[in-house]
């Protein structure tokens, strides 16, 4: 088990797009990876709380949560933030094990990656529909989810990508986006509900320009995370033959 002390993996020099994150703060977070660990269960734990609720309903019932609204054969891939922070929650602390797993780190990535920016995206874009929200709440779920894409930029220290790992993680948030917003598994999409759409208590009304949005904010992150993992590959292979 990993200790604050213990050797760090060393950090290639890859092109800013894939590693933004200072170095300091990589050694930090990687350092702290049981406080990492700890806070992503947390937020796992909260995250299939919220979907139980109904945040617009006072006292936050749940009669019109999500989890509610869809059928029980679609609960799997309803809670899309909460597996995302179970995935990097599992994958670094694999890591912190000995015994990291690239497929728990590609999903990580691309967990925190889209389901990290995505939530910003909307939130950003139907502002004035999430006018419900108090403005601590609204701030938290900004600024949590924007700190889940920094901890996804942290995980070239533990893996190189394998393009067959990378491949598991792209089909499952392929499957997921393809379920969410195109092909649902029964019903109505199972996106995450965003209040540009209606919200009745016999499920939701999928209005065509808010779901298109979401939907091609979805698509474009799960094809950034393909490139951005893929990129990671290719340049520390290059790194690799430089140095040969």
């Amino acid at each position: 088990m990993r200790g604050f002390d213990d050797e760090l993996p060393d950090r290639d020099s890859l092109p800013w797009y894939v590693a933004p994150v200072p170095k300091v703060v990589e050694d930090l977070g990687l350092r702290l990876v049981w406080l990492v660990v700890g806070i992503n269960v947390l937020g796992t734990a909260f995250g299939f709380y919220y979907y139980g609720l109904d945040p617009t309903a006072p006292g936050f019932v749940a009669e019109l949560s999500q989890f509610a609204l869809e059928p029980v054969a679609a609960w799997p891939v309803v809670p899309d933030s909460p597996v995302a922070t179970l995935f990097i929650a599992l994958a670094f602390g694999a890591w912190a094990l000995g015994r990291q797993n690239d497929y728990l780190t590609a999903l990580a990535f691309f967990g925190c990656l889209k389901l990290g920016a995505w939530t910003p995206f909307v939130l950003l874009a139907f502002k004035g529909d999430f006018s419900y929200l108090h403005w601590a709440m609204y701030n938290f779920l900004f600024w949590s989810h924007l700190a889940m894409v920094l901890e996804g930029f942290v995980l070239h220290r533990l893996s190189d990508f394998p393009v067959r790992a990378v491949a598991v993680a792209l089909l499952w948030y392929g499957f997921n986006d393809i379920v969410d917003y195109f092909v649902p598994i029964v019903g109505t999409p199972h996106h995450t509900l965003i209040p540009a759409e209606e919200i009745t208590s016999s499920g939701v009304v999928h209005t065509p320009g808010p779901h298109r949005v979401a939907a091609a904010g979805a698509v474009v992150l799960t094809l950034l995370a393909t490139f951005l993992s893929l990129s990671t590959r290719v340049k520390k292979l290059e790194l690799r033959l430089d140095r040969e």
